[in-house]
């Protein structure tokens, strides 16, 4: 059961990315202020919802949330600051797109950097928690998962379209025979023999 409230403000934003785990692709952030009457029966921890109910999910966040802002940090940034502070960055930035100021941030996983002078707290698998960060999770999941799907058609080989850029056996398999693409993170390790290999 998901709880709608962490700090006591009414502005509350709940924060999370998806794709961190990825070979491939932008990690992607949401950051969501929901209405104390926010519910939806399908709502819990985006890994925990099927990709057609993320679908429905996702407008009805949209539209019924007092506010909410999705940020991508690409794979060249993710390489230059890693992905850690890249997962941060982006949720700094999808925060930064609130159309109101909140007033306390919850944030998924347990690292976060402050963001100007509003307090927060970090709560690990906040995701199955809390109302904001799930739906922020739900947001981050989609937006991402139809990204993959728009690189898909580019470099079909890959088969983002199923394994949205994580390291499936499938998609190591596809590195190993046609190498890296300009959408890999270079400083992944993208095949388990990566090291022995003269690069």
């Amino acid at each position: 059961m998901l709880t709608f409230n962490y700090s006591g403000f009414s502005l509350e934003a709940g924060t999370d990315e998806a794709g961190r785990g990825c070979l491939s692709g932008p990690v992607v952030a949401a950051a969501v202020v929901l209405p104390k009457d926010f519910s939806h029966p399908f709502l819990n921890d985006s890994k925990k919802v099927s990709e057609t109910k993320r679908e429905v999910l996702k407008p009805f966040i949209e539209k019924n949330a007092l506010a909410f802002g999705v940020s991508f940090t690409w794979q060249d940034e993710i390489d230059k600051i890693n992905i850690l502070q890249a997962s941060i960055t982006a949720m700094h930035r999808s925060i930064d797109q609130l159309k109101i100021t909140p007033e306390f941030i919850i944030v998924d996983g347990n690292t976060f950097r402050n963001y100007k002078e509003i307090p927060h707290k970090t709560i690990i698998k906040g995701d199955a928690k809390y109302v904001s960060i799930a739906a922020a999770s739900v947001l981050a999941k989609t937006y991402r998962d139809e990204y993959m799907k728009k690189i898909h058609q580019e470099f079909p080989m890959y088969n983002w379209l199923k394994n949205k850029g994580y390291p499936t056996k499938e998609h190591r398999t596809a590195i190993r025979k046609f190498g890296a693409t300009k959408y890999h993170r270079k400083t992944f390790k993208l095949l388990p023999e990566q090291l022995k290999l003269k690069l």
